[in-house]
């Protein structure tokens, strides 16, 4: 029976659906040396895990620390969990279509019985027959290409070959989805030369990681009006509880804008997030029972 260590369970919920899933074919612990698979996402190191096959970061990004403990075992794969994937590229597509719409100051107009937007000189996109363009392709990705085309959208999906090229695929865009893994390659991977190739009234979303957009050059677009954008990460988080409370999430005032809309990143968040996420590692964890390769794998120089 396979051996799996899970130090930190997200919860009960969690465990019960993941027992369940797995069937008898994997024996879980929180605290085994033994174990074959390690499921943790910053363990604080791997002394004594001398029959250790397999980390897994229970959740999609992989933080640099985990990816360079990594490499004091080269016997050792990496892999995470696509789980989120859906809600969060659904998100993503609330996002975008909340700011072409202009949904966040209208609603807020109308809350105050302020029926004047309806009368003003409309300045929502329409995005049906526009270009969507997504710089990083993976399960996010995938998931919100096909959103976009269901809407009537022509989809541009940027891998690490991309065609045409990045930022010159730009050009044309109606809407811009950022979903890379923030790495040392992809930190200010949209800096203001890129923000500069989209044409007037794009849209940025970005559901990947803050540093993955130069945050300046963001905002002086976002200030200027020639762009719009939908934001569920940041470059700011909250450290301690009492933070949680008052805590600005960028450098920028960008909640000072209309044609920002603001999300605490909980794109992946959902009801039954648990379930898909036991449902998902279970995957991983029955491919090792049986001695198959696990999926999702990632490289430790590429950080995904």
């Amino acid at each position: 029976m396979l051996r799996v260590c899970i130090p930190r369970p997200p919860g009960d919920d969690f465990l019960r659906h993941l027992e369940s899933e797995l069937a008898g074919c994997a024996q879980i612990r929180d605290d085994d040396k033994d174990a074959a698979i390690l499921v943790d996402g910053t363990p604080p190191d791997l002394d004594g895990m001398n029959e250790l096959r397999a980390v897994i970061v229970p959740y999609a990004g992989v933080p640099a620390r985990t990816r360079k403990l990594l490499t004091t075992r080269p016997e050792v794969s990496l892999h995470n969990l696509h789980h989120n994937a859906v809600p969060t590229a659904e998100t993503a597509f609330a996002l975008m279509l909340a700011a072409a719409k202009q949904v966040v100051p209208i609603d807020r107009a109308l809350r105050a019985d302020d029926w004047r937007p309806r009368y003003a000189p409309t300045r929502t996109r329409l995005l049906a027959g526009g270009k969507a363009v997504v710089l990083g392709f993976g399960a996010i990705g995938h998931h919100i290409g096909t959103l976009c085309r269901g809407l009537g959208m022509s989809v541009v999906g940027v891998t690490r070959a991309p065609k045409p090229p990045f930022p010159r695929c730009l050009d044309d865009a109606a809407a811009l989805f950022v979903c890379v893994p923030w790495t040392p390659q992809t930190e200010n991977m949209v800096d203001g030369a890129a923000l500069a190739t989209l044409p007037d009234h794009s849209i940025v979303v970005n559901v990947a990681r803050g540093p993955v957009i130069e945050q300046a050059s963001l905002f002086r677009e976002l200030e200027s009006g020639r762009l719009a954008a939908g934001l569920d990460v940041w470059w700011n988080y909250p450290k301690t509880e009492e933070d949680r409370a008052a805590h600005a999430p960028a450098d920028f005032p960008f909640g000072t804008l209309d044609n920002v809309v603001l999300s605490p990143h909980r794109a992946g968040h959902c009801e039954g997030i648990e379930r898909l996420r036991a449902q998902h590692l279970a995957t991983l964890l029955r491919a090792a029972a049986a001695g198959d390769e696990i999926p999702n794998r990632v490289d430790l120089e590429r950080g995904y």
